[in-house]
């Protein structure tokens, strides 16, 4: 989200957008970052879009089970990113602290 209504949205396509949310979602549907949304392309801008529906979490899930998203498309990815287990490097996201006498601190 960039602020008053709009955000950065990655498309299927490879192509990052400007995008705008309608007015009937604005103050309404929360976006965050790693949502996945449905944006409306624009015929005399290609670099900007319209975000016309949010979905929700399971929804994500069904449009990627039918195939309709393709299978690199991370769901639930949120600021941080999620922690599939899939992903080869996912022990190297956590920090595995030694045990420390605390006294002597």
């Amino acid at each position: 989200m960039l602020g008053n209504g709009r955000c950065e949205a990655m498309c299927i396509d490879g192509t990052k957008r400007l995008c705008h949310t309608r007015g009937k979602m604005h103050k309404k549907v929360w976006i965050a970052a790693g949502d996945i949304v449905l944006v409306g392309l624009r015929d005399f801008q290609n670099d900007k879009a319209d975000v016309i529906f949010k979905y929700m979490p399971d929804e994500a899930r069904l449009l990627k089970a039918y195939g309709e998203l393709p299978e690199t498309t991370r769901l639930n990815e949120g600021i941080a990113g999620g922690v599939d287990d899939e992903d080869e490097g996912a022990g190297d996201d956590y920090i595995d602290f030694e045990d420390e006498n605390i006294d002597k601190i």
